[in-house]
């Protein structure tokens, strides 16, 4: 009697998957707390990946203008040091562009969001004042409005110290806070480092990790594994190069709109726009709504203008702009633009709507590629029927 010990190896396989899963779901938040665990001891890494990701195109840029000047008869010592210096200079720029964000962006969002509020009890207070003239608000309308009773100090203190605080993360005790800082510090100097390394021996991982897949999979597998991850990572590197740099001209463009027409707000609102354009279709519009609310306190007619100001800019930016500096880029339509943003959304809130559009580009990719070559298979094994069919007939007409 012969044993056939592939279908007691796949049985005993199917037997150890079915315990393990049994046992996962009745210890599911033991797992969920050893995946946390996980996740925390890897986060430097993570994060250190992640800045080295955002930078390797700048430091693609930064080494080759280094490489060029060493051309340059009496510079040719730069060569040596091209990758070395190419680091320093974009982790400099990187530090620079943190500084102004923190310095510039951050006060001034924070002061938006106070003049918000301020704004907001004016204009609560205007209506309690002359809700009687609001002839379109109903009787119920105007006696709620007229009910409203708001600490408008208290509401703006907690708001500012929602932002300061990062989103409403609270510090425990004195002790808890000088370890989370100091947990911060130490986690922040070793995704640096780990940065750092990844980018002076980026092309030295690759091969490595090309030599892995290949050892791996078979040669068709792991080359297709290799297309597929350098398409993502192109895609994700064009489109967040791409939105930033979108970003920065439409504030600036609204900054120097704003104050030819002497708007009021002119740069808390660009920086407002700005900031929230990362967010896909709607960051704008949210920033237009906002500006338009805290000139409308000001001048009504001026926050009218304003709305039309901006529908113009958002048509030379739609049209003119985005198409040349994110360009097709990220290769998706738009109603599978409008798909990411709403499932990104939903499952992860404003970092979801950034992250979904190009992850839907990567795989509406993939599934062309794959529908492409199916078809193209397709279109082969037809055509070769057709051929056989012929040379059937042919060699039937031959015999008679």
């Amino acid at each position: 009697m012969r044993i056939d010990w592939k279908a007691i190896r796949q049985w005993l396989f199917i037997i150890a998957f079915g315990i393990l899963l049994y046992w996962g779901l009745n210890h599911l938040d033991l797992i969920i707390g050893g995946i946390g665990s996980l996740v925390g001891m890897v986060t430097p890494f993570l994060f250190g990946a992640a800045v080295a990701f955002i930078l390797r195109r700048p430091l693609a840029r930064i080494e080759s203008l280094i490489l060029r000047l060493a051309s340059v008869k009496g510079f040719g010592f730069l060569k040596r040091i091209s990758r070395f210096l190419g680091i320093l200079l974009t982790f400099l720029l990187f530090i620079a562009v943190l500084i102004l964000v923190m310095f510039l962006v951050i006060p001034e969002f924070v002061r938006a969001v106070s003049i918000l509020v301020t704004s907001l009890e004016q204009f609560i207070r205007r209506l309690q004042s002359q809700s009687d003239e609001w002839d379109f608000l109903s009787q119920q309308m105007i006696d709620w409005i007229n009910s409203l009773q708001i600490d408008w100090n208290a509401l703006g203190n907690e708001v500012k110290n929602w932002l300061i605080s990062g989103a409403g993360t609270v510090l425990g005790g004195t002790v808890g806070a000088v370890s989370a800082v100091f947990s911060g510090v130490v986690n922040t100097f070793m995704a640096l480092v780990f940065s750092i390394y990844l980018l002076s021996q980026k092309e030295k991982l690759g091969r490595q990790f090309t030599r892995l897949f290949y050892a791996i999979l078979p040669d068709k597998q792991a080359k297709g594994l290799l297309d597929m991850l350098s398409m993502a990572g192109d895609t994700f590197s064009n489109f967040f190069s791409g939105q930033i740099t979108e970003a920065v001209i439409l504030g600036s463009m609204f900054f120097i709109s704003m104050s030819i027409f002497q708007f009021p707000y002119a740069l808390v609102i660009s920086v407002l726009i700005a900031v929230l354009a990362l967010i896909p279709i709607f960051g704008a519009f949210i920033g237009c709504a906002t500006g338009a609310f805290l000139i409308v306190m000001v001048d009504p007619m001026k926050a009218l203008w304003f709305v039309i100001m901006f529908l113009v800019i958002q048509q030379i930016e739609g049209n003119l702009i985005y198409p040349r500096v994110v360009g097709s880029s990220v290769g998706l339509p738009s109603i599978w633009v409008l798909v990411a943003v709403t499932v990104g959304g939903s499952a992860m809130g404003i970092i979801g709507m950034v992250l979904f559009i190009p992850l839907f580009s990567v795989f509406y990719n993939l599934l062309r590629v794959w529908t492409g070559r199916r078809l193209a298979l397709k279109e082969a094994s037809r055509k070769a029927a057709e051929r056989a069919d012929a040379d059937d007939e042919d060699g039937t007409e031959k015999k008679l």
